[in-house]
């Protein structure tokens, strides 16, 4: 935005937008009164406070291109966001650094333990926590408090509201965290850190503490759905060109230990966290997100991957779908046929 006060009206009219009412957001309550019953699963124990949370917590949320929302349940219930930051995160430093010299510090091949540094000659990718503390080197800032703003900064921008880090998480990170710091140590012996280990941490910690909501997470996919362009504030948070590599890498790399059978199954860009949300991307046409904190002993949410599952079987979301398929989508989004909308 262009001054303080325009993001402030922006800010306004975003917290009192409407979810639009449509046959798509009627399918989606019907999404989430039939897998609501599903109680398998268990709450993430990484950190204290993810095992506190509600397993009855059920959101949806799908925001389009056109900055148009369709959401059901606990969409704006607030949780950390956890691995979501990740691909945002390489998007910043693709855009500070460019992709020649982000190549060079991280991978693109697909890895089945975050905590693993495959061999000498591969780097981890900008998905996994080694790819993540790698990049936290990158950044641009003379100092970590810099570095925290301008991922504030980025956070912002992607959600269209100022986001926040949850200080009980981060602390609690910052103490239980006996892994993370294990392997941060591991990649400065490996010189793939150069900097203080606690600083990294702490970067780390934060910008997987911050606060958001289902309805941000679909805004921020849909943003990457629409070539780096928020589709509410009309701003351009990521370079066009560099969308296609976050999006190659969620595709490939996202879904982490699974992501063999969501390719085959959902076949849409993809991010999963332990707070119990998937983050998947419809190239050009919409953002979705699905929050539930029970998760599948790979640790993605049950109800989420039966979401996303469903919404590609009813809709041809598949990257691999003909197009002709996803009229439908329109259909229930209330688009008609021939119209400027339509094509999408």
């Amino acid at each position: 935005m262009s001054s303080e006060s325009e993001h402030d009206d922006l800010t306004a009219m975003v917290r009192g937008m409407k979810t639009v009412a449509s046959p798509l957001r009627a399918f989606l309550a019907d999404l989430q009164r039939t897998f609501a019953p599903l109680t398998t699963g268990t709450l993430s124990d990484t950190f204290p406070e993810l095992a506190k949370a509600d397993p009855n917590w059920f959101g949806i949320c799908l925001v389009d291109t056109h900055g148009r929302i369709y959401e059901v349940g606990d969409s704006q219930r607030m949780f950390t966001i956890q691995s979501l930051t990740n691909p945002f995160v390489y998007g910043l430093a693709l855009t500070e650094l460019g992709r020649d010299e982000v190549l060079a510090r991280v991978g693109v091949e697909p890895a089945s333990d975050c905590f693993t540094l495959s061999d000498e000659a591969t780097l981890p990718n900008p998905l996994v926590t080694a790819g993540v503390l790698r990049l936290m080197t990158l950044l641009k800032g003379s100092n970590a408090t810099e570095r925290l703003d301008n991922l504030l900064t980025l956070f912002r921008r992607l959600t269209n509201r100022e986001v926040m880090v949850d200080a009980t998480v981060f602390t609690a990170a910052r103490m239980i965290g006996h892994r993370y710091r294990a392997l941060a140590h591991f990649m400065l012996d490996r010189g793939l850190i150069t900097e203080s280990v606690d600083e990294v941490l702490d970067l780390f910690f934060q910008q997987q503490s911050l606060l958001v909501s289902c309805r941000d997470l679909a805004t921020m996919a849909a943003t990457l759905a629409n070539q780096g362009k928020n589709p509410i504030s009309g701003e351009a948070v990521i370079e066009a060109p560099y969308v296609r590599d976050i999006l190659s890498v969620l595709y490939s790399c996202g879904m982490r230990n699974t992501a063999g059978t969501w390719a085959y199954q959902v076949g849409l860009p993809a991010e999963s966290s332990v707070s119990g949300a998937i983050l998947a991307v419809v190239p050009q046409q919409l953002g979705i997100a699905v929050f539930s904190p029970l998760l599948n002993e790979r640790g993605h949410s049950v109800r989420g991957l039966k979401v996303c599952e469903a919404l590609t079987q009813h809709f041809g979301l598949h990257a691999f779908d003909p197009a002709e398929r996803r009229a439908k989508l329109q259909e229930s989004m209330g688009v008609r046929p021939g119209s400027p909308l339509s094509r999408l």
